[in-house]
């Protein structure tokens, strides 16, 4: 059982968390709307893992990196922290993109 990738989701999402304070884009301006908008766009992902495992197209490899820790059969802990990251990001992106449109017009 190995912590390193679950560690580097974590160090990657408090460095996103850091950017999004220092630019007061998401989180620190609109705390429930951030929440609500990452949590739904987690839950949609979490559906295609879970019809794609179903399906056998999704499948756990034999990663050494892992903590092997399951949410369901084939969908690992770390899919959550990586889910959360991606839909993170994208709304940190769309906030930034959207106010640098905004200031140039």
């Amino acid at each position: 059982m190995s912590v390193v990738y679950l560690g580097a989701l974590v160090v990657s999402l408090v460095g996103l968390g850091a950017l999004d304070r220092r630019f007061g884009l998401a989180l620190f301006v609109q705390p429930a709307r951030t929440i609500v908008t990452i949590a739904m766009g987690v839950a949609v992902f979490l559906v295609w893992d879970v019809l794609g495992v179903e399906r056998g197209i999704f499948f756990i490899g034999d990663g050494p990196y892992q903590t092997g820790i399951l949410l369901s059969p084939e969908i690992p802990i770390e899919e959550l922290f990586f889910l959360t990251l991606l839909t993170y990001q994208t709304l940190l992106l769309w906030r930034w993109f959207s106010r640098r449109q905004e200031a140039r017009a």
